[in-house]
């Protein structure tokens, strides 16, 4: 097999949330338990180095092979038997990118530009854990394992020179940072949530999820705040007993919106002090508001409600969208990189693979020159060095094309810049 035949070329196959309907990323969505399943899939098809990412946003097959065009039908016959689709019912959702293309995708996803939300830290970990299910199924190879671990770099570059992640972008992202502006260590905190809306949970999941262990759920209907609490992972406790919660916890979240004040000025002032006005975070994501407004007003009590989430989220996604254009400018300097360090990589064969060659004509001639003088010697090496160039060259302008092929030499070999421009003899 020659060398051109032998490179592998990078190319991704898969669907993300601006080329598919939620409808297709669902049925295409490759629970962790099956992904093993679908790399020997590929692995059986021909496709030796690849790695499945499938996230919420996007499925994909990042890899490496001869025939990227070959790998494309491979990878996409696969998602439409996975679907439960048709091929060409299918292939307009996908999107097939190769070299210098597929490597700039892997670069954007790792650094986290090519996300709903940019700038999330979730999926450098998601890449890791498809990085390691790769490797244990034997498919990471030298290529797609060069691929990934500049990748890595580029998101390092990204997150160390850009201000992209400082800034949260989501509401409940939003007052995780606020907690933790207002308290520090959320793991010493304890927190209440008054249920009602599901934004109030996904808030206390975040919450939860960074540290916050101590949490109890709160309802006017016992049974829900059970459910709740179950579901998430944490105490409750009657509705009954909100002024003795409100006084011992440092982060309430309220998510009622039944018209009324669930929690009033007054029941605050007395909670604050209880605490010795000790400062409690209030988040109020319910829509009317839960929290009596001018509880604000009250020293210790940092009110947040919808609208102060969403400015501020706002802000902060303004501010990515900024510095995405600084991490966009650092991809195109790393794949510039990457193409070059892998153009090296591969030349190397050839390189050796001609050291050689020379080196069996110099031994021939030496073999052949029985004793004669240096000069004899070195006019029949390069005669015989340049023979078979000669013929290509003569080759190339029989067929009306000589103008690349003596372009080629003369980069080569800097012919450019030889001062004299009388050609060596080709006779022997």
């Amino acid at each position: 097999m020659s060398a051109q035949q032998d490179t592998q070329r990078y190319l991704v196959v898969g669907a993300n949330h601006r080329s598919s309907t939620n409808s297709t990323r669902d049925r295409l969505f490759v629970e962790d338990g099956r992904a093993i399943d679908l790399l020997f899939r590929l692995r059986d098809a021909g496709l030796h180095q690849a790695m499945l990412l499938s996230t919420c946003a996007r499925t994909e097959v990042q890899a490496a092979h001869g025939e990227p065009g070959e790998a494309t039908l491979i990878v996409r016959r696969l998602f439409a038997e996975h679907c439960g689709m048709e091929e060409d019912e299918i292939a307009p959702q996908l999107y097939a990118l190769e070299d210098q293309a597929a490597v700039r995708h892997v670069f954007s996803v790792a650094a986290a530009l090519d996300s709903p939300v940019i700038g999330e830290p979730q999926v450098n970990g998601q890449i890791r854990d498809s990085h390691r299910a790769s490797a244990n199924a034997g498919m990471s190879g030298r290529e797609l394992e060069l691929l990934l671990q500049a990748a890595y770099g580029v998101a390092k570059r990204v997150r160390t020179e850009t201000t992209i992640g400082e800034r949260p972008v989501s509401m409940a992202t939003v007052a995780l940072q606020l907690a933790r502006d207002v308290h520090g260590d959320l793991s010493r905190c304890e927190g209440l949530l008054i249920v009602g809306g599901e934004m109030g949970e996904l808030v206390t999941e975040q919450l939860m999820a960074s540290g916050l262990q101590q949490m109890t759920v709160m309802s006017h209907l016992p049974a829900r705040a059970e459910a709740v609490a179950r579901r998430i992972g944490c105490h409750y406790a009657s509705f009954d007993r909100l002024g003795e919660f409100l006084a011992g916890s440092e982060v309430v979240i309220s998510s009622v919106g039944g018209g009324e004040h669930t929690i009033s000025l007054d029941q605050m002032r007395q909670a604050l002090g209880s605490r010795r006005h000790r400062p409690v975070f209030l988040i109020d994501v319910a829509v009317p508001g839960d929290v009596e407004p001018e509880v604000n007003e009250l020293d210790g009590a940092f009110l947040y409600d919808l609208d102060d989430l969403e400015r501020i989220a706002a802000m902060g996604r303004a501010g990515r969208d900024v510095a995405a254009l600084d991490a966009r400018k650092i991809i195109d300097e790393e794949v510039t990189k990457f193409l070059r360090r892998n153009a090296g990589r591969n030349s190397d064969p050839t390189l050796t693979q001609l050291r050689a060659h020379f080196e069996n004509v110099r031994k021939s001639i030496l073999a052949e020159s029985d004793g004669r003088d240096v000069d004899a010697v070195t006019r029949r090496l390069i005669n015989r060095l340049l023979h078979d160039p000669s013929m290509g060259l003569k080759e190339m302008a029989s067929n009306g094309d000589p103008v690349e092929g003596e372009h080629v030499l003369r980069r080569l070999f800097g012919l450019d810049d030889v001062s004299s421009s009388k050609p060596p003899s080709t006779k022997e």
